[in-house]
């Protein structure tokens, strides 16, 4: 039994060995292996070393053809090619290593941190800006500190009070709301500016901006969407017009076109507007208009009378003439048209920016926004209601009033449903599939539930020029909110 128990033990061990020895075997290869790889990299450096004393052969008879200081710049050039050379050797074996190599390992970590920053806008744009900055950490305007007040104080103590930093936070989700909306109508004008010109007719032009417009703020019901309809007024016509169905309009040229469209996100209005030319001839105009602009959102600020802000714009415009045609106008402010304040789901909320001397001695307030909007013209300077209507909006103060067509009680329906408070035009009825409702729309405008805002004009043959912007009166800074590269 013992012998056949020892037997067995030594059969064992001389399978253990025959199984170790191919290990060791295999072993002894992989050593071969990495000997031959070894061997290959040296043979590869040596070619390059070769390449080398190519390159640098014509430095080195320079230097044994040279004395003294040609010697000495020629090792200096033998030296920055060698050092280049090497640079691109090191380039070449981090490609050569591949994916184990730490310099594309390097690489591959740069792209993912690329891959993790904010991602940009499309071209055009389609990605709503909420997706765009989705910490939700809005680009801020132009933050302007408070103009000094008439005794001379400086109003900087607001932008280090503690009192007044703590109420500038505590309104943080209103002023961005704000900023959602005013990033959304910086990247659609921007893109307009990109395509609109002359033979486009009137309608292609709104509804390609609308249809941006509501892709970035993207649209949802009452909480987010457009402000009011596009106002695309030609020349002698200052305001509110937008193309209604059927309208053959169509860009010109020689047409100065004022682009007026708003944005909202719950109800904060963004109201901004630019002019858009394509003759030098009107760029005086449109210089008059914008300065008058920014001086009045200059001058603007807690505690300035409105009147005193109508004032120095009307002395700004006044100061430019502008030659059109061999014929020298002064730039008039329309003194009938005004900025105004801006509140929540209501365009004009009671105060208006007169932009000539005299209105209200009402003050600005803390908290409030407001539109900052000039006219310029070189007509009259006054407008009157003009041409077919097309802007519509519900009137903010109105309460229950009985209603006998059922097609009124109908539209009364669709318009709370869809734009509340908010402006309106026939042509988003009609893309709300509406039929037939200019009867009911008449009764409703008889009975003073909906206000109809028809187009304003100045005489035929002048022309009229805008610029907008909305400001915030934080507490600490005025805020131009709707402030960009282009304007």
């Amino acid at each position: 039994m013992r012998h056949f128990i020892s037997q067995s033990l030594i059969m064992a061990e001389l399978q253990l060995q025959h199984e170790v020895e191919p290990q060791l075997l295999n072993g002894d290869d992989l050593n071969g292996e990495r000997e031959d790889a070894d061997a290959s990299e040296s043979v590869k450096k040596k070619r390059r070393k070769k390449k080398r004393n190519k390159t640098t052969a014509p430095a080195g008879t320079n230097e044994a053809e040279g004395d003294g200081e040609a010697g000495g710049v020629g090792d200096v050039t033998k030296q920055l090619e060698q050092q280049t050379l090497e640079d691109k050797e090191r380039e070449e074996d981090g490609e050569e290593d591949g994916d184990e190599g730490e310099h594309s390992a390097g690489k591959k970590k740069k792209k993912k941190k690329k891959k993790k920053g904010l991602k940009g806008q499309t071209d055009p744009p389609s990605i709503p800006i909420c997706e765009l900055y989705p910490s939700g950490d809005f680009p801020k305007g132009e933050e302007c500190e408070y103009p000094p007040s008439k005794d001379g104080r400086s109003a900087a103590w607001r932008t280090t009070s503690e009192e007044k930093r703590a109420l500038d936070r505590a309104n943080e989700e209103m002023w961005s709301d704000f900023r959602e909306a005013a990033e959304a109508h910086r990247q659609v004008r921007s893109y307009v500016r990109t395509w609109i010109k002359p033979g486009m007719t009137m309608i292609d032009i709104c509804e390609k901006l609308e249809d941006c417009s509501r892709r970035l703020i993207k649209e949802n019901g009452l909480k987010a969407g457009l402000a009011f309809p596009t106002g695309c007024s030609i020349n002698h016509c200052a305001a509110h017009y937008t193309p209604n169905a059927g309208d053959p309009t169509v860009l010109r040229y020689d047409d100065v076109c004022k682009i007026d469209f708003g944005t909202h996100i719950n109800g904060r209005i963004i109201d901004c507007a630019f002019t858009v030319t394509f003759n030098p001839k009107y760029d005086r105009l449109l210089e008059a208009v914008r300065d008058a602009t920014d001086t009045g959102i200059r001058f603007a600020g807690i505690d300035v009378r409105l009147c005193d802000v109508g004032e120095t714009i009307q002395e700004v415009m006044e100061s430019y003439e502008v030659e059109i045609d061999g014929k020298t106008y002064q730039v008039k402010p329309i003194r009938n048209l005004n900025g105004h304040s801006i509140g929540q789901y209501r365009i004009h909320s009671g105060k208006t920016v007169p932009i000539v001397k005299g209105g209200e001695a009402t003050r600005m307030e803390e908290g409030e926004a407001y539109a900052i909007e000039t006219f310029g013209s070189t007509g009259r300077g006054a407008v009157h209601d003009d041409m077919e209507c097309s802007h519509y909006m519900k009137n903010f103060n109105v309460g229950h009033v009985p209603l006998r067509l059922p097609r009124a009680k109908h539209l009364l329906n669709v318009i709370n449903e869809n734009f509340g408070t908010l402006a309106f035009c026939r042509r988003w009825l009609d893309r709300l599939g509406e039929s037939k409702y200019l009867m009911a729309l008449k009764n409703l405008c008889d009975l003073g539930i909906i206000d109809p805002y028809p187009p304003l004009c100045d005489i035929k043959g002048s022309y009229t020029a805008q610029y907008e912007h909305t400001i915030l009166l934080r507490p600490t800074y005025k805020e131009v909110v709707s402030r960009g590269d282009d304007y």
